[in-house]
């Protein structure tokens, strides 16, 4: 990250894991590590088309499932075995298709909660075992979702998940101080390669509506997991970044 009137952050030789990192958001927040110096790491069920790259460096990709803790603390050990450490822990993955909470099946719902719920707690324990041992620790930063912050309909089953994740970072700032800072950015509306497919004619309205009259882009994302994983943020733990824009316009404005 760098520029005119910008901060330059370095994190030269530390490593990092991103889950969920080779597309999206994720793959911002990865290529931004990799531009800050990290050794990154990134799994997913699937391997991807393409890795995360900057300047002729490359992520390294893992299969993992997080949903699943033995193939978790399998990917979580890895990492150490192979790299010596591990610094940054993102928890990227998660997500959730429409799904009305009146007929939303047991199967599908248990799906919701493991993938944007269990699975960064999954992540953080493996990461635990070894970032409490190490002399500086550790940072951790959950990727949670303005649907965890106000009502969610159509999606509320993640909504929960997500809320009880911001939830489970201040809980995991306070065990596991001072060794391992926790955070989570909050994410609002981001204009991700599909957003115009998925918000159709609204996209250019609801960036209007926002303050900064845009979406948010992944760099945005990746801007906020840069700062909360460096030095720059060392006194911050249990913090809820929220980086939407300003925030959506509350509709009761519209009715008066």
């Amino acid at each position: 990250m760098s520029g005119e009137g910008s901060v330059t952050v370095d994190l030269t030789g530390q490593v990092a894991l991103v889950t969920g990192g080779a597309k999206g958001i994720g793959k911002s927040i990865s290529e931004a590590l990799l531009e800050a110096g990290c050794r990154v790491v990134v799994c997913g069920r699937n391997a991807p088309e393409t890795l995360p790259t900057h300047d002729g460096r490359t992520a390294e990709f893992v299969p993992c499932d997080v949903r699943v803790a033995d193939q978790v603390r399998t990917l979580v050990d890895g990492v150490v075995e192979r790299h010596g450490r591990l610094d940054i822990v993102v928890n990227n993955a998660g997500g959730s298709p429409m799904a009305e909470a009146s007929t939303a099946s047991p199967r599908f719902s248990d799906a919701i909660v493991a993938l944007n719920l269990m699975a960064p707690l999954h992540v953080s324990q493996a990461a635990w075992r070894h970032m409490q041992a190490q002399p500086n620790g550790g940072s951790i930063v959950n990727i949670c979702s303005v649907s965890g912050v106000r009502p969610s309909p159509g999606t509320a089953i993640y909504g929960a998940a997500k809320a009880g994740l911001i939830n489970l970072t201040q809980s995991l700032a306070m065990e596991w101080g001072p060794k391992i800072r926790v955070n989570a950015v909050i994410v609002g509306l981001i204009a991700t390669e599909g957003a115009a497919d998925h918000y159709g004619a609204g996209h250019a309205a609801i960036a209007e509506a926002l303050p900064l009259k845009r979406m948010g882009v992944g760099r945005d994302i990746a801007n906020a997991v840069l700062y909360l994983s460096s030095p720059l943020a060392s006194y911050v733990s249990g913090a809820r970044l929220s980086v939407d824009g300003g925030g959506e316009r509350p509709s009761f404005l519209d009715l008066v």
